[in-house]
């Protein structure tokens, strides 16, 4: 007998655990890999773009309509992200030193960490619908997650973390999504309500991390063939949001 909650369970699972995939590209050459770290941030620029506007405000919009309160919700996200980071800069501010983070590592933790319960959240919805439809979901939002990760383990050690604390924050960023699947499970009655907050909500808070705090990370490089490759990775980011569209 096919049972929804155990398939979202240990889907949920599976995609919490994408979360250790930047250890392999670190792997691959471990005194080379900071050199390429920046453009594994235009990567995450590209993917976090792309993810607002062609996956989760396209959502939005189809099942709530664009209306004053998705905007006004957008918006919330980028006032409430924008909220934070004043206090992640205060309060840095009187942290100067060798274990000093870089505000933008720790915002887009936080960006990510949303988002991980977003998926979650529509995992368990997913499933509680359709067993077909919950898997096509999973392998969907797998390979979404595969590319950010990358994208999100270059962010932190561009932020000041050592591999190890990226690798487990990152895991623990990543686990969010079990929480989403749970509230998923046990709130599946207000699921829509929830979603119809937080997915706007999620995309002005990719809008803000991507827009405010890595592209200007981008601009201190000023070198023209670096300059084109991090244009063609952040485009990347962006195609693989596209290719995925085909796939969900």
């Amino acid at each position: 007998m096919e049972n929804p909650i155990l398939y979202s369970l240990a889907s949920v699972i599976i995609v919490s655990l994408i979360s250790f995939i930047g250890a392999i590209s670190l792997a691959i050459n471990k005194k080379k890999i900071h050199k390429f770290i920046i453009y594994l941030v235009s990567f995450s620029v590209g993917a976090l773009f792309g993810d607002a506007f062609l996956h989760l405000l396209p959502q939005a919009v189809k099942e709530f309509g664009f209306g004053l309160r998705i905007g006004l919700y957008v918006l919330s996200g980028i006032l409430l992200f924008f909220i934070i980071e004043k206090f992640v800069h205060w309060r840095h501010c009187h942290m100067e030193g060798k274990g000093h983070h870089h505000s933008f590592a720790i915002m887009n933790l936080m960006g990510d960490g949303l988002h991980n319960l977003i998926d979650g959240l529509i995992i368990a919805a997913s499933y509680l619908i359709d067993i077909r439809l919950g898997i096509a979901t999973t392998v969907a939002i797998i390979l979404h997650e595969i590319p950010q990760e990358i994208g999100d383990f270059g962010v932190l050690l561009h932020g000041g973390f050592t591999v190890r604390k990226a690798l487990f924050y990152n895991f623990i960023i990543g686990a969010t999504a079990i929480l989403g699947t749970l509230l998923g499970l046990l709130l599946n009655n207000y699921f829509e309500h929830l979603t119809k907050f937080l997915i706007p909500f999620t995309v002005g808070g990719f809008i803000y991390i991507a827009g405010t705090d890595l592209i200007p990370e981008l601009h201190k490089e000023v070198g023209f063939r670096k300059s084109l490759l991090q244009f063609f990775m952040l485009s990347l980011g962006i195609l693989i949001m596209v290719g995925l569209l085909f796939i969900e």
